[in-house]
């Protein structure tokens, strides 16, 4: 009895985020599929119950009439390919701690508002000229604001049209969903160097649906 009820609950989590990942797609707009059902997700040009300024580096967009209780995490530090600084993991972690009391949010969205970029990963720039006690400060938020993501208790979906690497795939990662366009690169490449993914991976969460072209790096 238990295992069927077990079963059932895990039916239930798969209609929810299939119904997301739908939700996602009518919301944002797509380009023409590919192969695999992948699709690169764009601005549809749509009106937003909640505009954020454009030199923000984090735009938190409502989406509203049909879309209402879609809630959209735009990165957009379009001059650092969207690398995670400091100033932008306090604005995520704040806009998570935010959502995650928010009854009325059904969906969080994670998307770039960059063309062809979606996260390169920490800011080494930043980093470089921190001091060697702040690192592991960074290093620890970077953990606990990702992993805030993943116990979001709404279904999540990252949209990656573009590079997701190091930081950037471990945020993807954090998602219960993540649809790739076919020009997609994600990887971990600190591991070329011997070091270990420092924000966690997202736990357990390793659903990604992608295009046949979409390459994945060790």
């Amino acid at each position: 009895m238990a295992a069927a009820l077990g079963g059932l609950g895990l039916l239930h989590g798969r209609f929810r985020l299939a119904a997301a990942a739908a939700a996602t797609s009518s919301a944002l707009g797509t380009r023409t599929p590919v192969r695999g059902g992948a699709a690169a997700f764009l601005s549809a040009g749509r009106s937003y119950g909640s505009e954020a300024k454009e030199e923000e580096e984090l735009r938190v967009r409502y989406l509203d009439d049909e879309h209402k209780g879609i809630v959209v995490l735009g990165l957009n530090r379009s001059h650092a390919k969207n690398a995670l600084n400091k100033n932008l993991l306090k604005m995520m972690s704040k806009a998570v701690d935010a959502l995650k009391s928010d009854k009325k949010v059904r969906t969080v969205i994670f998307r770039s508002e960059v063309p062809g970029i979606f996260c390169a990963g920490a800011d080494l720039k930043e980093r470089a000229k921190m001091h060697s006690s702040e690192v592991g400060s960074f290093v620890s938020k970077a953990r606990a604001t990702i992993n805030e993501m993943a116990n979001l208790p709404v279904p999540t979906i990252a949209a990656i049209d573009g590079a997701a690497l190091g930081g950037g795939l471990e945020l993807a990662l954090a998602c219960d969903i993540r649809v790739a366009a076919s020009s997609a690169k994600m990887g971990l490449v600190e591991t070329k160097l011997a070091i270990i993914p420092g924000a966690g991976e997202g736990g357990n969460k390793t659903r990604i649906e992608r295009g046949p072209r979409s390459k994945v790096e060790h």
